[in-house]
């Protein structure tokens, strides 16, 4: 856990430099294969201490993470052999154990698997990787990082932009189930129309 909030506190440090825009793009991408910090930190500091670059901000982590994304799928589908021992030794999130009931989502919700990871807590980097090592079609793949990523950021952008400062500790405090109560009321929306027309 010290370690953990060592890398926190040097991800946050990066909002009070010049560099915090590029600090973010790269910590997005790589994020997305390895690193166990998410990039909402970094996210939501800058766009507290930069208000009017917040959709700067959320574009910038948006592609970083589908950039890094592709990088995972990629480690997935060409390095997986060579690699799998250091990841689940060394990369939190990631076992064996886990790793087979990604398999088995992907089996089974293919696009909405990856789209849930994107944007919820589940660790997108072991659903980048997964995706490779299992072969999810590279367009769905695409397709629905690229919306739920920037959903994700987006949404955090907004909520500082609309509502200030004092939402930086409502999101910490609260991201997790937020996410989650979004992804229900967007997938209850997909679930209407499809009954309804």
């Amino acid at each position: 856990m010290r370690l953990m909030r060592k890398l926190y506190d040097w991800v946050l440090h990066w909002a009070e430099t010049p560099y915090g825009g590029p600090a973010l793009f790269l910590l997005a991408l790589v994020e997305s294969s390895v690193f166990p910090v998410p990039p909402d930190v970094l996210l939501i500091a800058l766009c507290i201490s930069l208000p009017t670059r917040a959709w700067r901000f959320a574009l910038l982590a948006s592609a970083g993470s589908v950039l890094g994304g592709m990088l995972g799928y990629g480690i997935g589908w060409g390095l997986w052999p060579l690699v799998n021992g250091f990841f689940f030794q060394y990369i939190p999130g990631f076992t064996p154990d886990v790793f087979a009931k990604v398999q088995g989502l992907f089996a089974e919700y293919g696009f909405w698997a990856v789209f849930t990871a994107g944007f919820t807590p589940i660790p997108y980097k072991v659903i980048t990787i997964g995706s490779g090592v299992f072969q999810i079609n590279l367009a769905i793949f695409l397709i629905a990082s690229l919306i739920s990523r920037s959903l994700r950021f987006f949404l955090v952008a907004w909520l500082i932009h609309r509502y200030g400062p004092g939402m930086r500790g409502f999101i910490d405090r609260y991201f997790n189930l937020l996410s989650i109560i979004f992804l229900v009321l967007l997938i209850g929306g997909f679930l209407l129309l499809k009954y309804i027309f």
